[in-house]
């Protein structure tokens, strides 16, 4: 049964099929055509009875008479069997839609993106089918926001928001939901938010906080909106102050930075909230606490 992982990955996709191209260049640059148009096909690649084969997305990128249709299979784990079916989507992808096509494998883990991208060799002399993998290494960790692809900058977030940078990278895909429709950049919030591990998630959740407060951000308030349009309205600046706190522990937590009781208990009493929102920044680059607070 497919997982949420998987499904978030080819809703992307459906929502956008011009990402394909884009998740191309990421694993080999200059492959793809143009892209002046970007539809979304059938993903039954099935031909003759018994044999039924199924991709997870089928995409035409390109424009006039150069269009080339891209597979996408989103795989979770090593599965022997895809090596048998993979070659058949890209035969029958090519014959039923009139055009080339080639196979782009999404990977979570380095593991599985190392198997698929194992050349498969169909047994005629000369055919073989090397896939192209889209694993961790090659989807960008981008720390600053993507306007022009936003979906990428959630992917960023996705795969590197619990890494040393994920502070960074989170606030780069918040930063580009600002520029998104509201309904939309929530929903993919809603999709990072269930997949990231604890920390991390947590760690997004204080920073949807801290943007609601500070920029007035429809979506970060579709989570925390009621409480602090009341906080607002009573000037509860020792709320505000919490909720800064907690920010920061996070990001101090997401990087695996310790900290000592003595910076825990000046940390959740300071009620200085620039000097709060100054700590938070320094978390998302600092070495250590001491490095936080200037010692």
């Amino acid at each position: 049964m497919p997982t949420r992982e998987h499904e978030m990955w080819i809703e992307f996709l459906r929502r956008r099929p011009a990402l394909a191209a884009d998740l191309v260049e990421c694993v080999r640059s200059g492959l793809m055509p143009a892209c002046t148009e970007a539809r979304l096909e059938s993903g039954d690649l099935s031909e003759h009875t018994p044999a039924s084969y199924h991709a997870d997305a089928v995409i035409t990128v390109g424009g006039g008479d150069r269009e080339l249709a891209v597979i996408v299979e989103v795989q979770l784990r090593s599965d022997r069997r895809k090596h048998y079916s993979w070659p058949a989507y890209v035969a029958t992808a090519r014959a039923r839609l009139g055009r080339p096509a080639l196979l782009l494998v999404i990977c979570l883990e380095n593991g599985v993106a190392e198997w698929a991208r194992r050349p498969i060799e169909l047994g005629h002399p000369g055919l073989v089918l090397t896939p192209l993998v889209l694993g961790p290494k090659e989807v960008p960790e981008l720390t600053t926001p993507d306007m022009a692809v936003p979906e990428l900058a959630v992917m960023s977030a996705v795969v590197h928001g619990a890494g040393p940078n994920g502070a960074k990278v989170l606030a780069a895909m918040l930063e580009g939901m600002e520029k998104i429709e509201p309904d939309r950049a929530q929903g993919y919030i809603d999709e990072v938010l269930a997949v990231l591990p604890e920390t991390a998630s947590e760690l997004l959740e204080a920073m949807l906080e801290t943007r609601a407060r500070e920029y007035k951000s429809n979506y970060a308030r579709r989570y925390y909106g009621e409480g602090i349009v009341e906080g607002e309205a009573r000037g509860e600046a020792r709320g505000e102050a919490r909720g800064e706190a907690r920010a920061l522990l996070a990001a101090l937590s997401a990087r695996e930075i310790e900290v000592p009781e003595a910076a825990l208990v000046q940390i959740r009493e300071c009620t200085d909230l620039e000097q709060l929102d100054a700590w938070v920044r320094l978390a998302a680059t600092g070495a250590s606490v001491e490095e936080l607070f200037g010692r």
